[in-house]
Parts: structure tokens; C-alpha cells; sequence
């Protein structure tokens, strides 16, 4: 018997786009992105844009990546409250321009910035393509330009010389990370007097032809993946790219590093180098451009062997997130249980996932939760043999076999901080809550490599 590919394959999550068709409204996923998830070893698994849904993330488990790629303008009060200063009869001309993608989708915004999220906080691999590129900024404390042409048409033929480019650099990119990372970006955009121009970022009459040049970074993904079609001249470090879209990052995020500029100083890509390692299941990426559709109009070949290396290093970090998750590639799947035994398992593995995603993240309310975790406190609380690896992994949630009713207790009383510290938050400014992003962040990770270390010597004792 064949096997189950599905009890195989690690599963990347895709939010779906709403058009509307024949009066009805129709939900769509682009094929190529599809063909590239199967074609390099992962199914992908399109999460509906449906009301309610980022309300039930929590049943796509397991979630072994996830890629955003499509839609319409981020709602500009999640990253900029003063909409960029623009006139209201702007505002109409934005709108009348780009009108298959002014209309704000708030449903799609909060299934994706809690998808985008949920990968950060579990370090799940995420790639973005255009709007998901966009949507990781915003997730992680960065702002964008809401239209392109209107807001960097004051940088037209502005010069970057030797002395003022780091500064300016800096304000546009917010350029984070070592002296390595710093130096490499300004060599490629300002140690030869690069002038800013105007680049054509959505060409509507020849929608997949156009292209415009961008500059890889050295030392990066993209310069790795690209390094074979630059050529000779490494001190050009261009290839040409498609473009769809009118907005774009204005602030990247502190804990991003950027991978290729556009002429006009847009960032064309960006990756995070502390979760970039996709044979151990890191990575943290966005692109502005969309590699999977940069291929010839009559043969269907990519414009460079470098195109589809997003997917193929992305699906081999989902595959070793996958591994890393389940702890052994020996582990037996598709084991049946009968129907009364199937459900209780099914709930009580549900009741531990939710307790676990609430004392880590410090989000939820027992009160809503209470029915949901009532099956996990009765196992807890039974007369149950457990071997000393489950009781290492219960305590790391913040359980052991006896008091689960005391656990239940503290996060009840998490609510009441919870409520302070949402009210503390609500008061500081975006520079304030991505630097606190950057840090907590970095806290989290070497707080899971502390826990790592000692529940392994826990194991050996």
C-alpha cells in the first residue's frame, strides 16, 4: 500500500487572497508558489481567508512553516497612525490608481500578522513574498511607505557620497547587527557615490515583463543564491527583478539586516542572521520581489538559476524544523487509536498545547480557555505513571503530575498582569516597542538554549 504522503511531508501554512467572482467571492493561493512547496519535499496546507479564522490557529497544527505572498495594503493604523501626512484628495488618488489593492482586507491582516507572529515566537520558518514580506516587518515593529511614488519622489537624484551615507543609510534602512553586516551594506550602496533614481515599481500595461535592477548585499542569502549570475564584476552586484506593488519598507525593523536595495533606496529584501540556518531549521526572510514568477513569458525558465532557491532553502529549513520538532525521524506516525480513545488523546493533546502556548507567551484567558483545559488538569491530577522525560516536559510548561489545579490558579492570575501590562504597552511609542521586541526576543532564545542544557543534563543524571 502506498503510504500517506500527508502523515509524511512537513506542512507549510499559505493564507489564501479573496477576489470576488461571478458575485460570489472566490479565495485563491498562486499556483507557483504551490508547485515549488510540493516540488521540494513539503505540502502545503492553505489556511481560508474566513472570518474567525486567526481565532483557530491553533488547529492547523502542527505547523511546520509558513509562507505569506499575496493580497491586498496592510491597514496602514497598524504601523502608522498619521498615514504619512497625505491630503485626502491623495489619499483618492492612491486609491483610484492601485484599486485592487487599496481595499483593506482586516480579516487577512490579523490571520497573517498572528501567523507572522507565531513563527517568531517559536522560531518556525517563515518566508515572505511581497505583501509577506511586508507583513513580517510590521509584525516585528517596522513601518512602510503606503505608496511608493508619492513618498519617495523627494529622493529623486539625491547623492550618496563616502561621508553623509551611513547616517542616511541608517534613517532609512535602520540598519542593525555587527560591523560586518553595516559595512557590507555600505559598501554595496554608497562607496561609489550612488545617486538615488526613480524606479518603476508596479508597471500595469506589462504587469509579468517588467523589471527593474536591484543590489544584492555581500555575504547574504540572496548573494549566495545569486553569486553565479553576477558575473565577473563583483563590484556591480546586480540582477534585474519583477515588481507588483505600490508600498513598501520605510523603517525595517531592528532585528532585520537588509539583502538588496532598489535604485530609489527601497529595501528589495531582508532576513533576520541570528534565525538564517535552514539545515537547522532556522529562517526568517522577506522579499519584496517575487522570485517564483520571474521566468520567461514563452519558455517558462527562471530568469536566473538562483530564482527558486527562496523555496528550495526554505522547505530544507521547514524540513529540518520538522525533525528538530518531533525529536527523532524514528518516531512511528499514523498509529490508530479506536474512536473513544482517538477523541480523549485529541483533546487532552489539545488541552496541553493550549496551557503550553498561554504560560510561554503569557497571552489568553483562563476564563475562556477554562473547558479546553479541564481534560489536560484531570490527566495531570489522575494516578498516572509518567516516564521522567514527560515529567521534564510538563514542568517546562509549568506543570508537574500533582498541581495542576495550582497551575490553573497562576494563570488566572497572569490575567491581571496581562491587563497592566497591555495598558503600560498602549502608551509607548513603535521606536520604543521594537527595540523592546529586539530585546525580548534575543532573551527568549537564550533562555531556550539555557533550558535545552539543562533538561539534557537532567536526562543524563
Amino acid at each position: 500500500m502506498a503510504p500517506d504522503l500527508s502523515m509524511i511531508l512537513p506542512r507549510v501554512l499559505i493564507v489564501s487572497r479573496r477576489t470576488v467572482r461571478k458575485n460570489k467571492f472566490v479565495d485563491f493561493v498562486g499556483e507557483y508558489h504551490l508547485d515549488l512547496i510540493v516540488s521540494y519535499g513539503a505540502a502545503p496546507v492553505i489556511v481560508p481567508r474566513v472570518s474567525g479564522v486567526h481565532m483557530l490557529l491553533e488547529s492547523f497544527q502542527p505547523i511546520h512553516g509558513v509562507l505569506l505572498c499575496e493580497g491586498e495594503d496592510i491597514d496602514p493604523s497598524l504601523y502608522d497612525a498619521e498615514l504619512s501626512g497625505f491630503s485626502q484628495e491623495e489619499l483618492e488618488e492612491i486609491k483610484k490608481l492601485h484599486a485592487s489593492d487599496t481595499t483593506i482586507d482586516r480579516e487577512k491582516d490579523s490571520i497573517e500578522l498572528a501567523l507572522a507572529k507565531l513563527c517568531l515566537e517559536r522560531n518556525i520558518p517563515y518566508l515572505g513574498i511581497c505583501r509577506g514580506s511586508q507583513v513580517l516587518n510590521v509584525a516585528c515593529g517596522g513601518t512602510l511607505y503606503q505608496d511608493l511614488e508619492k513618498e519617495l519622489s523627494k529622493n529623486d537624484g539625491q547623492k550618496l557620497c563616502c561621508s553623509d551615507s551611513p547616517d542616511m543609510l541608517k534613517h532609512t534602512c535602520q540598519i542593525r547587527g555587527s560591523d560586518k553586516h553595516q559595512s557590507t551594506v555600505l559598501k554595496s550602496s554608497s562607496d561609489r557615490g550612488q545617486k538615488f533614481e526613480k524606479v518603476v515599481h508596479m508597471n500595469y500595461e506589462n504587469y509579468d515583463g517588467h523589471r527593474h535592477v536591484v543590489k544584492i548585499v555581500e555575504n547574504t542569502p540572496l548573494h549566495k543564491w545569486f553569486k553565479d549570475s553576477l558575473g565577473d564584476d563583483d563590484e556591480k552586484m546586480e540582477i534585474w527583478v519583477n515588481s507588483y506593488h505600490h508600498q513598501g519598507v520605510k523603517k525595517l525593523a531592528q532585528r532585520f539586516v537588509p539583502m538588496a536595495f532598489a535604485n530609489d533606496g527601497l529595501i528589495e529584501g531582508f532576513y533576520d542572521p541570528d534565525a538564517y540556518n535552514p539545515e537547522e531549521g532556522k529562517f526568517i526572510m522577506g522579499l519584496q520581489f517575487h522570485p517564483e514568477r520571474m521566468r520567461g513569458q514563452d519558455s517558462g525558465d527562471f530568469d536566473y538559476p538562483g530564482c527558486a532557491m527562496a523555496y528550495q532553502e526554505f522547505v530544507k529549513a521547514v524540513i529540518a524544523y520538522e525533525k528538530k520538532l518531533n525529536g527523532s525521524g524514528n518516531i512511528p506516525r499514523g498509529v490508530k487509536f479506536n474512536h473513544e480513545l482517538e477523541t480523549k488523546r485529541k483533546s487532552i493533546v489539545r488541552s496541553f498545547s493550549i496551557a503550553k502556548n498561554m504560560y510561554s507567551t503569557g497571552r489568553g484567558r483562563i476564563s475562556e480557555k477554562e473547558s479546553e483545559l479541564e481534560a489536560g488538569a484531570e490527566f495531570l491530577e489522575a494516578n498516572t505513571a509518567l516516564s521522567l522525560q514527560q515529567e521534564n516536559r510538563l514542568k517546562q510548561m509549568g506543570a508537574t503530575v500533582r498541581n495542576a489545579s495550582t497551575y490553573m490558579n497562576r494563570l488566572k492570575m497572569n490575567e491581571e498582569r496581562e491587563r497592566m501590562a497591555r495598558a503600560i504597552l498602549g502608551k509607548m511609542s513603535i521606536e520604543q516597542l521594537s527595540d523592546m521586541v529586539g530585546f525580548y526576543h534575543k532573551m527568549g532564545q537564550l533562555c531556550s538554549e539555557a533550558l535545552d542544557k539543562k533538561f539534557s543534563e537532567m536526562e543524563l543524571a
